[in-house]
């Protein structure tokens, strides 16, 4: 038992876990991070994030050669897809990175155990791998195991015709025609990485409008932008069955608010209807984790649960279920086990959509700020007015800048156009500075350089626009 006694002991190797662990050594922490995949990195550098970022990538370099390179008089004859190659490229960028997180591991003298982690006693984490059980023992114990791909009931995930987001990664040919079931962001990544290479998408989403939750100027942009480059959508609608054969998927759906039923039929189907907390099989309940309805854990400033010494981040406390939030989260906490003065401003957490044009979004939204009753100015500026955007033929969408109308403080940020999750990180700092919209207008940008809407939207919060 000497050999496995730490100061902290994680389940969960993600992006809050591994992160954390990594924070939790450098401060001194005899650390032990459990994780149940033979990799580290969790969802998001696994099947998530990053195998998705790595096709949409790839996609969008063929659709570019299909058909953008001409215009650049770039002409390419007999142009085409090697889906084989352009998976084994995903899988190779996965492999380098978690292989990387597992020498940062070894550099930071992390006890990596691979096996799935319960909590047997405040203190105690028994690690299942196999037949084989070993147990650890800790000061403090940290739960960063991340989410899972909710359910949809009536609608069974096989993998094959019907899959979620890890499914939809590793598909052995472009189907025909694909129904995504979700306008969210995972759902529009993985329909644009598909439509790309050749398949017809149907988007079906429940709401009245897709990307719930952002600015409504944005959507209605990204509505048109998804709809012009030949994305569909079913809107208000619900799927209510699912049936999968050989020669298809069939699907049942009606209007959300009830009504005749309808049939679809898709070769294969994209279930994305958000995802939940993964706190199964962790003994939580029996050592007496307090959860919510949902399953999200319950807790306190500094991330401690209902049971001193247990702790909790990233995607099973709620919240955004962003890597880079559970992150920060991880970071906070180790600072804060080892007194110092950890914090995460979510107020400053943005969020990106990395279909083409991207999508961030960053802060209050218009009409978050209407209905809390708080008078704001509002800054513009279209992507069409920006040399940069149009000397690359990539001039769609605006940058739009929410500041305070009293004091100028910069309340949001949200921009759809070329690289919005690059240029919306500028906004970021300056909200953790609790920057002014003229802060950011009297910053010095680069000519000509897409960062320049950035600018000329702030200029425009003050009423100051020099080219609009």
């Amino acid at each position: 038992m000497s050999d496995n006694n730490f100061d902290v002991i994680i389940i969960g190797g993600g992006p809050g876990g591994y992160i954390a662990a990594i924070r939790a050594a450098q401060l001194g922490f005899n650390t032990a991070c459990v994780e149940k995949r033979d990799t580290l990195g969790g969802t998001c550098l696994n099947v998530g994030c990053i195998p998705s970022k790595a096709l949409l990538q790839s996609s969008h370099h063929y659709e570019m050669a299909e058909k953008e390179f001409a215009n650049h008089g770039v002409d390419i004859k007999g142009l085409k897809l090697n889906l084989k190659t352009m998976m084994a490229r995903k899988d190779g960028v996965v492999d380098d990175l978690t292989k990387g997180i597992a020498f940062l591991f070894k550099k930071n003298k992390i006890s990596h155990f691979i096996g799935s982690g319960k909590i047997t006693a405040p203190g105690v984490v028994e690690v299942a791998s196999g037949k084989k059980t070993e147990t650890l023992s800790g000061k403090n114990i940290v739960i960063a195991t991340g989410s899972s791909s909710s359910d949809l009931p009536g609608v069974d995930v096989d993998e094959k015709q019907i899959v979620s987001s890890t499914g939809a990664l590793a598909l052995g040919a472009v189907p025909k025609t694909m129904v995504v079931i979700g306008g969210g962001v995972i759902g529009l990544e993985l329909g644009s990485v598909w439509r790309r290479l050749g398949s017809e998408v149907l988007v079906v989403e429940f709401l009245e409008n897709i990307l719930p939750g952002m600015d409504g100027e944005v959507v209605k942009q990204a509505t048109r932008t998804f709809k012009k480059q030949g994305v569909k959508f079913k809107l208000a609608t619900k799927v209510t069955g699912a049936k999968a054969a050989k020669s298809g998927v069939t699907l049942n759906i009606e209007a959300a608010s009830g009504g005749k039923a309808e049939e679809l039929k898709a070769d294969v189907v994209l279930v994305s209807v958000g995802r939940k907390p993964y706190t199964n099989e962790l003994g939580l309940e029996d050592v007496g984790v307090q959860m919510d309805k949902r399953g999200f854990i319950t807790v306190d400033a500094n991330y401690q649960t209902s049971v001193p010494g247990i702790y909790a981040i990233g995607d099973v406390i709620g919240g955004a279920m962003l890597a880079h939030k559970a992150e920060e989260e991880g970071i906070a906490c180790m600072e804060i086990l080892a007194g110092q003065a950890g914090h995460v401003n979510y107020g400053a957490i943005p969020g990106v959509v990395y279909t083409h044009p991207e999508i961030a979004a960053l802060g209050k939204t218009e009409e978050t700020l209407k209905e809390q009753g708080i008078n704001y100015t509002v800054g513009k500026f279209p992507f069409s007015a920006n040399s940069r955007a149009r000397a690359n033929a990539d001039s769609e969408g605006f940058v739009k800048i929410l500041a305070d109308a009293d004091t100028d403080r910069v309340l949001g940020c949200h921009i759809i156009g070329p690289g919005a999750g690059e240029l919306v990180q500028e906004v970021v700092l300056a909200m953790e500075f609790e920057g002014a919209a003229e802060d950011v207008a009297r910053t010095c940008h680069a000519h000509p350089g897409t960062a320049e809407a950035v600018k000329e939207a702030a200029l425009a919060a003050i009423g100051r626009a020099i080219h609009i």
